[in-house]
């Protein structure tokens, strides 16, 4: 993690800490600029000094949360693994951080989840940094003749969808007893090997109908 350059960039990630910490002790509710000077030992007009208001807070609660899926996702595109493998990996490693805290507290877990859900507008911009980077590396398979006849974007959309309960953390607790690095391979596997523009016959021709 680089070093913070300033006073104030330190000040704002101790506070940031402190204010993940303060979310998973006691829930998203607790998280005011009153409690986080409580914890922080210093006056609410101090805070404000770091975070001109409670939105810049989460901005940074969402950077700090976000820092090191990014981190992984940017390795992975550096590495000369071939498109296969890099995307496994791309997906398998944030997946088993994801477990990790899971496990770890799901209290804490789903409280993220909330948080997520209910300031969606600040996590987008992430959202769209995972796709982007998924795009590159949808290029580089393509490059080598995978996913014949589709663009890039419906190729983005239709492996999101089929990874969707590896990588989306509202939908990820229920079902996490179930998921594995061996059955995420073997999805990985379906879309090089069978991803593609081509009709193969699961789709009606005359509308939807009993078999």
């Amino acid at each position: 993690m680089p070093r913070p350059q300033t006073d104030i960039d330190a000040g704002r990630e101790r506070l940031a800490e402190l204010a993940m910490a303060l979310v998973t002790e006691r829930g998203s509710q607790a998280l005011t600029m009153n409690e986080l000077a409580a914890r922080a030992g210093m006056s609410t007009a101090n805070i404000y000094r770091y975070f001109d208001s409670k939105d810049a807070l989460l901005e940074a609660l969402a950077e700090l949360w976000f820092r090191p899926k990014v981190a992984i996702m940017e390795e992975v595109l550096a590495s000369d693994l071939p498109p296969r493998r890099k995307m496994y990996e791309f997906f398998a490693r944030r997946f088993a951080r994801l477990r990790e805290s899971y496990y770890a507290d799901p209290i804490a877990f789903e409280t993220t989840v909330e948080i997520g859900n209910d300031h969606f507008e600040l996590i987008r911009s992430y959202i769209d940094l995972g796709d982007h980077y998924l795009a590159v590396l949808i290029g580089e398979a393509m490059d080598e003749g995978h996913f014949a006849g589709l663009e890039v974007d419906d190729t983005i959309s239709i492996i999101n969808q089929m990874v969707s309960c590896y990588c989306n953390i509202a939908g990820m607790g229920p079902v996490m007893d179930r998921l594995s690095e061996a059955k995420l391979a073997r999805i990985i596997d379906a879309i090089f090997d069978g991803l593609s523009a081509a009709d193969r016959g699961a789709r009606a021709v005359t509308g939807l109908r009993a078999a």
